[in-house]
């Protein structure tokens, strides 16, 4: 029971290194090298939750050495973060970064100021669509579209 007590108090220190860092190292080159943009937000949204969880125990680690359970609550929460079965870093970005965080809101002073301020109303995957539109079919095309919807909204 000796090196299987041992490896089982170590789990953490043992498997924690390839799946707090190995595999989302490795993912995160995939996915730089994939054409879509899902795999970067759930990596990346790993990376930045993995350091929010770094600073916290850098900040908190006198108290956190006290609980001999924080090791194992640590690999848990990474493994869902990191895992494509739950993709949890993903999950959080959707429910809570992308609700109640205005990422991005800066819209570039090229565009005149009603489309500014139209462009800044729009969440970020919207506004990428509406810029692509603006840049195949240009500013005039885009202010048509904006006067017909109005006309439109005001008959309903």
């Amino acid at each position: 029971m000796g090196v299987v007590g041992a490896m089982t108090r170590n789990l953490d220190a043992l498997v924690g290194p390839g799946v707090m860092l190995l595999y989302p190292l490795y993912a995160s080159m995939r996915a730089i090298e994939s054409p879509s943009t899902l795999d970067d937000q759930q990596w990346l949204t790993y990376w930045i939750l993995y350091s929010f969880l770094t600073l916290f125990e850098l900040s908190c680690g006198k108290i956190l050495q006290w609980l001999p359970f924080w090791p194992y609550t640590k690999l848990v929460l990474c493994m869902w973060l990191v895992l494509p079965i739950f993709n949890g870093a993903a999950y959080v970005y959707e429910n809570f970064v992308r609700k109640y965080m205005k990422v991005g809101s800066h819209v570039s002073s090229t565009y005149p100021e009603g489309q500014r301020k139209v462009l800044q109303m729009l969440s970020l995957d919207a506004r990428r669509s509406v810029e692509l539109f603006i840049e195949n079919y240009g500013a005039d095309a885009f202010d048509r579209v904006v006067k017909a919807a109005e006309r439109e909204a005001k008959k309903h």
